[in-house]
């Protein structure tokens, strides 16, 4: 990849902050006790049902949030658990994927589709939704967190795979990028396995057998 494109990548794809999932609180390593737990938190504190739709759908699918406002349901398989990101196969494919949904967000989103009025997933007033931002914001201030975007959901989501053992190169097609190796110089660090390797060589009894 030549190196603007892989500037832009990283400008893109910080290391930074990560949020607890949503399932768990508990979790108090790498980052703030105010951002661990804060996607389950977040989502508490959305008072629309479309922001707390979007979150889990962001959560779920690792999804830029212009994909999860255009997502429609057509795309969105129920018989075979798929979420397509994907407007078309000429449209826009940056970051976007075809995903399982797992059980958590299928019921999320079978409570959508019964009170769906458009062919939008995200909607509101019978409208689609062309901004969360005022929403999403609402929710991050009533949660008490600072500095939490759209896009820090799609890393907590990509850190959470990470930290769980999921393999790189899935991680990878999860978040819909064509570089394993751009994917592992971001995230690579949260791995469990991560220079383990090089940590075990410089045990004591190693270093006494030299």
């Amino acid at each position: 990849m030549p190196r603007n494109a892989r500037q832009s990548f990283e400008n893109e794809h910080p290391a930074g902050r990560a949020l607890a999932p949503l399932a768990d609180r508990s979790r108090g390593d790498a980052e703030s006790s105010s951002d661990r737990g804060g996607a389950a938190g977040l989502f508490d504190s959305a008072l629309k049902v479309h922001i707390k739709t979007a979150i889990y759908l962001m959560i779920g699918t690792a999804a830029r949030v212009g994909a999860v406002l255009e997502l429609t349901w057509d795309r969105v398989n129920f018989d075979r658990g798929t979420i397509n990101l994907r407007t078309s196969e000429l449209g826009p494919r940056k970051g976007r994927a075809i995903v399982p949904m797992n059980s958590e967000l299928r019921a999320v989103l079978q409570t959508a589709k019964a009170a769906a009025l458009t062919e939008h997933v995200i909607e509101w007033a019978g409208e689609p939704v062309a901004s969360i931002k005022t929403g999403f914001n609402a929710a991050v201030k009533a949660a008490g967190l600072e500095g939490v975007t759209p896009h820090v959901l799609r890393h907590t989501a990509a850190v959470h795979m990470v930290e769980g053992g999921v393999p790189m190169a899935e991680v990878a097609q999860y978040l819909g990028h064509s570089n394993e190796a751009l994917t592992f110089r971001v995230y690579g660090r949260y791995s469990p396995t991560h220079l383990r390797k090089a940590a075990d060589v410089l045990s004591f009894s190693r270093l006494r057998a030299v």
